[in-house]
This record gives C-alpha cells, sequence and structure tokens, in this order.
C-alpha cells in the first residue's frame, strides 16, 4: 500500500478509485503495519468515498476496524453537499470519559484500597441488564434526555460548577424525544446511573508520573494524587437509537441515490428530514450518556463519604473534564484559510480543542482542552492536552489504546485467574462480574497505550500532560 508521511506522525494515502479525498493515518511508523493489516484502511477509503467529505478522512493510532467506520475515524462533511451517518457514531453513541480529581494521595487511600473498591462495586450498577438504583419509566427520563446534565443537577445529582467541566456542558440542544422509539425508551429507563459492560470501567488510580507540570497545574493533577475514571456511554438507549436510524438510513441512501461502497456506511443528506429525525434522537443519547456519567459521579462522590467519613466538598472529587468518543456533531472549522461550518463525526476519537479555543472552559483557556484517554484495566491511563496542530485534524485526538484482537480471541490467549493474580501482584484490586471479562479486557488485547499517545504527541495533536495507573478497578 503506498502512503507517505506528510508531516511528523502523519502519513497519506492518496486518493484512488471512488475516493473524494486521501485518508491520513496518525501513527508512529512502527505501528502502521497494526493499522493496515485489517479492514481499518479499507473502511477508511470508504468513508473518503462518501459525498460531501471535506480534506480527508483520518484514522487515529488506536484506529481499528469497526461497523462502517473504522474505530479511530473522524471525518467532516460539508453542510449542504454532506451526510450524516448512524455507522460514523457508532452504536454506543456518546460513549466517553469523566475523570475526577480529589485532594487524596496514594498515601490516604491504600489502606483502605480494597474498601474503596469494594464499595464502588456495591455502589455502582455494573454489568449487562443491570438496573438504576433510581427507577426512571419513559415519561421521567424525557427531560434528563432533552435537557441533558443541567436537568440532572437541578435533581439533585451534582453541583452547577460540574457543567463547565463537561463537553458542551453536559446538553446537546436540538434533542428531540418524540423522534425516539418505543423500545429505545424501554431500554433506556432502567438503566440511567449505570457502568454497563465490555470495556466500560471505574477505575481508582494514581497519578504515576506528571509530563508538564504547568498545564497539570491548571488542571488540578499532581504526582501521587488519587483521581478516578469513569468510562461508560448511553446503554441500551443509545444502542436502540442507532439500530433504528440505520434502518431508516440505507432506505435514505436509495431514495437519495447516495452510492454506498458499504451498506454500513448508509447516510442521509445533511438537510433531509431523515437526518433531522436521527439528530434530534441522537442528541437525546448524547445527552443521556452525560447524565449517565453525572450520576455514577454522584454515586462515587457518596461512596468517597461512606469509606473516608467526609463531605465529598471536603475530599474535592470533582471532575477535570468529560469527554465523548462517538458523536457527530456541527462545528467551524478553518479549511482552505476560510472558516467552515462543518458536520464532524468523531468515532472512537476525542475532541482535543486548543488553547484559546472559546469551547474550552475558561479555567482552562490559557492552556487548552484536557483530552483523556483511558487504558486496559491493568495498563497506564493518559491526561493529554489538546494542542494547535489538533486544527489539521478537525480538532480530534485518539480516544483510548484501541484494540488488537477480538474479544473471542483474547478469551482463548488470556487466562482471567492468571489475569487477576498478576494484578494482585501489582497491588491492584480488581472487582468484576463476570471472570471472562479479565480475559476480554486483559492489557495484552490492546495496542501498546504508550505508543498511541506518543503518536499523538508527535502528530502535534495533544500533549502529554499525566499518566495514571490503576489501583481498584469495577468492571461490568
Amino acid at each position: 500500500m503506498a502512503y507517505q508521511e506528510i508531516s511528523p506522525g502523519m502519513y497519506e494515502v492518496p486518493k484512488e478509485g471512488a475516493m473524494r479525498v486521501p485518508v491520513r493515518l496518525v501513527a508512529q511508523e512502527h505501528m502502521l503495519s497494526s493499522i493496515l493489516s485489517d479492514r481499518t484502511l479499507q473502511q477508511a477509503k470508504n468513508v473518503a468515498s462518501l459525498p460531501g467529505i471535506i480534506d480527508a478522512a483520518y484514522v487515529m493510532p488506536d484506529g481499528h476496524e469497526g461497523y462502517g467506520f473504522p474505530i479511530g475515524g473522524v471525518a467532516a462533511f460539508d453542510e449542504q453537499e454532506g451526510i450524516v451517518s448512524p455507522g460514523g457514531v457508532g452504536y454506543d453513541i456518546n460513549c466517553g470519559v469523566r475523570l475526577l480529581r480529589t485532594n487524596l494521595s496514594v498515601g490516604d487511600v491504600q489502606p483502605k484500597l480494597q474498601q474503596l473498591t469494594d464499595t464502588l462495586f456495591k455502589n455502582v450498577p455494573a454489568g449487562v441488564g443491570t438496573k438504576s438504583k433510581v427507577r426512571f419509566n419513559e415519561q421521567t427520563l424525557e427531560p434528563f434526555v432533552t435537557h441533558g446534565l443541567k436537568h440532572a443537577i437541578e435533581q439533585g445529582f451534582g453541583v452547577k460548577g460540574d457543567l463547565d467541566r463537561v463537553e458542551e456542558n453536559g446538553h446537546m440542544p436540538g434533542a428531540d424525544y418524540s423522534k425516539v422509539s418505543d423500545l429505545a425508551k424501554k431500554r433506556g429507563a432502567p438503566q440511567l446511573g449505570t457502568l454497563g459492560s465490555g470495556n466500560h470501567f471505574l477505575e481508582v488510580q494514581k497519578v504515576e508520573k506528571v509530563f508538564d507540570p504547568a498545564i497539570a497545574n491548571a488542571f488540578g493533577v499532581f504526582e501521587g494524587q488519587i483521581t478516578i475514571m469513569i468510562h461508560s456511554g448511553s446503554r441500551g438507549f443509545g444502542h436502540q437509537v442507532c439500530d433504528d436510524n440505520l434502518r431508516t438510513s440505507l432506505r435514505a441512501a436509495e431514495k437519495y441515490g447516495i452510492a454506498l461502497p458499504d451498506p454500513e456506511l448508509c447516510g442521509t443528506p445533511l438537510d433531509s428530514k431523515e437526518a433531522e429525525d436521527y439528530f434530534g434522537a441522537m442528541k437525546c443519547a448524547i445527552n443521556y450518556a452525560f447524565c449517565n456519567r453525572q450520576f455514577m459521579t454522584h454515586l462515587v462522590r457518596e461512596t468517597m463519604e461512606q469509606v473516608f467519613k467526609k463531605d465529598w466538598e471536603a475530599l474535592q472529587v470533582n471532575p477535570i473534564y468529560d469527554v465523548c468518543h462517538n458523536i457527530a456533531k456541527f462545528e467551524e472549522h478553518e479549511i482552505d484559510g476560510h472558516k467552515r461550518n462543518v458536520c464532524v463525526h468523531r468515532k472512537g476519537a476525542t475532541r482535543a480543542f486548543w488553547a484559546g479555543h472559546p469551547k474550552i472552559p475558561q479555567a482552562y483557556r490559557s492552556v487548552g482542552q484536557p483530552v483523556i484517554i483511558p487504558g486496559s484495566m491493568n495498563t497506564s491511563s493518559y491526561l493529554l492536552c489538546g494542542m494547535p496542530g489538533a486544527k489539521k485534524s478537525f480538532g480530534s485526538s485518539c480516544h483510548g489504546a484501541g484494540r488488537r484482537m477480538s474479544r473471542h480471541q483474547a478469551i482463548r490467549e488470556f487466562d482471567s485467574r492468571k489475569v487477576e493474580a498478576e494484578m494482585h501482584a501489582k497491588g491492584q484490586v480488581i472487582r468484576a462480574t463476570q471472570p471472562r471479562l479479565l480475559s476480554e479486557e486483559a492489557g495484552g488485547a490492546y495496542k501498546n497505550v504508550d505508543d498511541v499517545v506518543g503518536a499523538v504527541e508527535k502528530a502535534g495533536i495533544s500533549k502529554i500532560v499525566a499518566k495514571m495507573i490503576p489501583l481498584g478497578v469495577v468492571k461490568g
């Protein structure tokens, strides 16, 4: 496959065949063989063939094959000629990460680590089919998914200061509950405030190393500090919204004469009724996920109070930031010297705005947006900062380590008892609903997260600020 390095850490595959734009891969050179070994590149080339796509189709260094779009895929579409594709957002709409800081150090937590992990496992519902501790029905769910985080906080599940530390302030306007199917409402109502399963997790972490003290200080982070990471999304609600709209989009693509290189890339013109309906439902799922992580933040705060016998305010359990991974939304970006409003799809990619951007919280505007990169349950996670180089990738960075093998292969290759023993040997406490999750989510099933964050730093997209290691892990 022909490709060339066009800038440090950025490789371009030129247009060919039906491609309207090139494909650009963000990677360190030794990582390219992994990205090129499966369908990732072909899926990116298919994305590059879609109508209205602008500049290039991007693949982040954690990229691997997915549904339609590759995971780690980023693409922007012209508002007149482009499309919105449910496959370019994914099933877990607004899967994302929230990172909480505390004023506790390792010495404060270590004697109570087992108790803390056990209590988090007890208090935060996790696993397939788990129901929320707060009971909702299809009617009481509506204001949460329509108004997002603001409504959750008005109902006592947080404080006003939380709003500023969430992408989009925790609310996507234009959410239309009437566009959500009855089945999605039925699936979503009992799950709001639950962790879920798969690669979702809740971790008690230690800040192992700070790489940029000035930015870390702006984020309120220091070496030896205890942080808590929540990785979850829109649960069955978002999954159903995607499933419903995939069928609609496939019919619409035929209706509007859109040539699809892959049916999984079905999309609708941005100015169509079908797109309007999808956005209305998708934004409900986005708001659902914001509220879901807020509910779990509330449960984490209650747990910290139980274990440490202090108010959570005294422990300073506050969000550093909350970022989306799977989303499509309109943003203003400079393209060929002109500012344009474009529909950016990020599927397994994180927004990474730079210093001075008006969408960044005022407290961080002088340094840049926090970019949170979760690892797997027994490897490192990272806190990065958006940099000006992200302008060339539509303000986007990587979102995690990225799988290098399927869950079935991981179960075959990693014995859950051995994984647990290795974690215990490192002083890590693990609670999981099913032993097989330890095999599925073993560090070896993922790419080297150090390589991934090193690639986006080399490309000038994000800067590494701090490295966190897991101490206590809760898996669904």
